[in-house]
């Protein structure tokens, strides 16, 4: 069947950042970096590591004296490093909370948060399992273990009980479904499991007919598809409806399409966390992201930037 769908090309308009020419004399703190020069360590919520990688190996050709290394993580962790004083940097899917910033600002300290970009949370399925479709409220029910069959989600399907499958159980990944699904109440369901990674949740799902695994929709895309429309082949992404029952007319997949116009209904935001009283190369790191290409490459992964010019572009496209 072929349909058009409408995707997004950004046109990216805003005046590129010179990096600061800051000289590398060593501060109190022993650091010789600057906001383009140095080598610097950084966390983040392993579920970004895609977007991360690939805006890093930029940054590096860009700017061949710098060095920034990821330590991936899982979000709780990555927050309370940052909090700690073990690292300046820390990409996440929340914003300071107004304590943090309290305590920070009490020990003379200036942190401050970047929106970078919005990402959705995909829910896949096995390849061979043709129960695609899905509501918020079948979410709700299946983390609060009220629903624990496929046939209680599909009347007749024999499929047996629900597996839900988690990157890692302090990860942003549950942490949006508890704050944002559950209304801050835990998970309650006994059929979830948390693994390590998210590579080890598509894994699991493209292995187990019966599972549901929740990961980032960046490491959904087909790169060699510019349109970001074509998702891993080796697995079936669910279509998400606000409206219950959910409908084919009401369900929405992650595309950048459906982020950008609110329709899909599960989009967190990427944030960048600093807490660098030198304002070295962290910072340049962060706003590198923040900055035309920096954003041109959220683009690229399948998240959706936060700067720029957005245009829609219908295209043809068989199912």
């Amino acid at each position: 069947m072929r349909k058009i769908t409408s995707y997004l090309i950004v046109g990216l308009t805003l005046s590129a950042s010179l990096l600061s020419s800051c000289n590398n004399k060593k501060g109190k703190d022993g650091r010789t970096d600057t906001y383009s020069s140095g080598t610097i360590s950084f966390v983040s919520d392993e579920s970004f590591s895609p977007i991360i990688e690939e805006e890093r190996f930029v940054f590096e050709h860009d700017y061949p004296q710098a060095k920034v290394k990821p330590i991936y993580t899982n979000e709780s962790d990555a927050i309370n490093q940052l909090l700690e004083g073990k690292t300046w940097l820390a990409f996440t899917a929340r914003d300071f909370k107004p304590s943090e910033l309290k305590n920070l600002q009490a020990k003379n300290f200036k942190p401050v948060s970047l929106k970078l970009a919005y990402d959705a949370l995909a829910f896949i399925i096995n390849k061979n399992n043709t129960d695609t479709l899905i509501s918020v409220k079948d979410i709700e029910q299946i983390m609060n273990g009220h629903i624990t069959t496929w046939g209680q989600l599909y009347k007749g399907s024999k499929r047996g009980t629900i597996t839900v499958v988690f990157d890692n159980a302090k990860s942003s990944t549950v942490h949006y479904v508890e704050d944002s699904i559950l209304g801050g109440k835990p998970i309650s369901n006994p059929n979830v499991a948390a693994v390590n990674k998210t590579e080890e949740v598509i894994k699991y799902v493209e292995n187990t007919p019966n599972a549901i695994g929740i990961i980032g929709n960046n490491w959904l895309n087909d790169k060699r598809d510019s349109t970001n429309l074509t998702f891993n082949k080796n697995i079936r992404v669910m279509s998400v409806s606000h409206v219950h029952p959910a409908t084919p007319t009401s369900g929405r997949k992650p595309y950048q399409y459906y982020i950008y116009n609110g329709e899909y209904p599960l989009i967190r935001t990427i944030y960048a966390l600093l807490n660098d009283p030198r304002q070295g190369l962290p910072w340049g790191f962060a706003h590198f992201i923040e900055g035309p290409k920096g954003q041109r490459i959220v683009m690229k992964t399948g998240l959706l930037p936060v700067m720029g010019n957005i245009n829609v572009r219908n295209v043809n496209i068989s199912e």
